[in-house]
């Protein structure tokens, strides 16, 4: 199981069915649950906003140029995920 999942974390209103594929799911390397998350995330909403998704381009364009600049640093993530784990569970 990947990092900071632990069965405990599944969401229990699952179906057996969804709680099987959502293990299956969890097994792919980074990328492939990335792109599968995308999917499912996308499949939610079909319909596409043009302002809205143009909105997003731009918002996505100055983030990059920012990281480029040295305007922002990234943050690994595991530091993301401790600092996240610690302010969700005090630990």
């Amino acid at each position: 199981m990947p990092v900071g999942v632990a069965s405990g974390d599944i969401i229990y209103s699952m179906t057996r069915e969804a709680s099987e594929l959502l293990q299956k799911a969890l097994s792919l390397p980074d990328a492939e649950r990335a792109e599968l998350a995308g999917n499912l995330i996308a499949s939610l909403d079909p319909t596409i906003d043009p302002d809205t998704d143009a909105a997003w381009q731009e918002e996505i364009a100055r983030r990059q140029q920012d990281i480029r600049s040295g305007k922002v640093k990234t943050v690994p993530w595991d530091e993301v995920q401790h600092k996240a784990s610690t302010l969700l569970h005090g630990k």
